[in-house]
């Protein structure tokens, strides 16, 4: 199984500095749908992998965070595309989960559901947080330059990824996927956009 787990916030949708708490708040990146659509047509399960501490923190609920998912999983399915799960931490940082990105498990969660080897799962985030998790679960960590990552410049950004061994940088969730889908069929005009 081809598994790819993204960070939501700044990689699939505009990061907000407040949490993103009812449907008209989650608005997409550009291309991003559309990534996530090439990533599934070239045989990618795509799951996300997002913290959520508003939850912990009483500012959103469960009701809420559901509503927001069904309008991602809609604006997802008109450009033919589809997440097969979304994990979340619902926890503050003062609570000290073990599943708080930078902390692995989410991703260990998610490779146990699936019954993946984590060696084989590409992670994409916009933090070096979500690096980090990456590195200690085992998988392969990807930076993508957008949301909170958007204003590094390229030089900021690979000194970000030194600290993670491994971290390939991208401009965005579409460049992403040109580099998977280039890698699985070398050759092929993918219209790649990497930056490494």
């Amino acid at each position: 199984m081809k598994l790819v787990v993204l960070g939501r916030d700044g990689v699939i949708n505009r990061y907000r500095d407040e949490h993103v708490a009812t449907p008209q708040e989650w608005e997409p990146l550009p291309g991003a749908l559309e990534a996530v659509a090439r990533l599934n047509h070239a045989g990618w399960h795509v799951v996300i992998a997002t913290n959520q501490p508003g939850l912990g923190s009483g500012l959103l609920d469960m009701a809420g965070l559901n509503a927001v998912h069904r309008h991602m999983n809609e604006l997802l399915a008109q450009h033919g595309a589809r997440v097969d799960a979304v994990f979340i931490c619902p926890h503050t940082v003062a609570d000290a989960c073990d599943c708080r990105k930078p902390a692995p498990g989410l991703l260990l969660k998610i490779g146990e559901r699936f019954g993946v080897d984590l060696a084989q799962v590409v992670v994409a985030g916009d933090t070096v947080r979500d690096l980090q998790a990456a590195h200690a679960a085992g998988c392969e960590p990807h930076l993508v330059l957008s949301g909170r990552s958007s204003l590094l410049s390229l030089e900021e950004a690979e000194q970000l990824t030194v600290q993670v061994p491994g971290s390939r940088v991208h401009a965005d969730l579409d460049a992403l996927a040109a580099h998977l889908v280039q890698r699985d069929h070398p050759g092929r005009d993918s219209g790649f956009g990497g930056l490494k």
